[in-house]
């Protein structure tokens, strides 16, 4: 595996930069609440799929206080286009509760008060913290997981070390965006399969190309 060195880093997200100048996550959301249902949902699923179940859900449901109202059996109403859907509708009534009980209604701000609600992993965590409150952090799904090694940026092989790997590595001035610039372009351009080198801001750098 070849691993770009920091100047070559910076390069790379200097362009994607340029080239995705206000990156943002396509999950929507209304508020900080709906953004992590939203992201609890999104396990396992596309945000296309995930927003397709949630517009008319978050009409009717977008606080702990109205998710508790509707009750499960509803919320799974819902969500039930949704992959796993029975196990994520009963997680988020149990956080629901959890956030009424203990939160005042409110999602909290502290990564471990994050991941101490159900359903709530590091990655989804991180979502929250980087999306909702402005913090850099760097969530590291199936995208970033496949492309930071494809791209040279880092040699790990969990998430956990590949997040480590680019938070470390990465140029700071980037960070708050790094995620969301890696995962779009993971999901449009670099994709799994068949890439599109073609159309690649970073095809002269990439070490599959053997150009870096």
């Amino acid at each position: 595996m070849i691993l770009l060195d920091r100047r070559s880093i910076g390069v790379v997200m200097r362009r994607l930069a340029k080239a995705n100048p206000a990156p943002k996550t396509e999950l929507e959301s209304v508020n900080t609440y709906t953004l992590l249902v939203a992201v609890v949902l999104s396990a396992q699923m596309t945000d296309r799929g995930v927003n397709k179940a949630t517009r008319e859900l978050f009409k009717v449901a977008d606080s702990p206080e109205r998710m508790l109202e509707l009750g499960e059996g509803r919320l799974r109403e819902y969500v039930k286009s949704v992959n796993l859907y029975p196990t994520k509708a009963r997680r988020i009534i149990e956080l629901s509760h959890i956030l009424v009980e203990r939160f005042g209604g409110e999602v909290p701000r502290t990564r471990a008060e994050l991941e101490s609600l159900p359903g709530v992993g590091r990655k989804t965590a991180s979502v929250v913290l980087n999306v909702a409150f402005g913090e850099v952090a760097m969530p590291v799904d199936t995208h970033l997981l496949r492309l930071a090694p494809r791209l040279g940026l880092s040699a790990g092989r969990d998430p956990l070390a590949v997040e480590q790997d680019l938070l470390e590595r990465i140029p700071a001035r980037y960070l708050m965006d790094a995620h969301h610039l890696l995962l779009l372009h993971g999901r449009y351009v670099c994709v799994a399969r068949s890439p599109k080198c073609g159309e690649c801001c970073l095809a002269d750098l990439c070490p599959r190309n053997g150009l870096a």
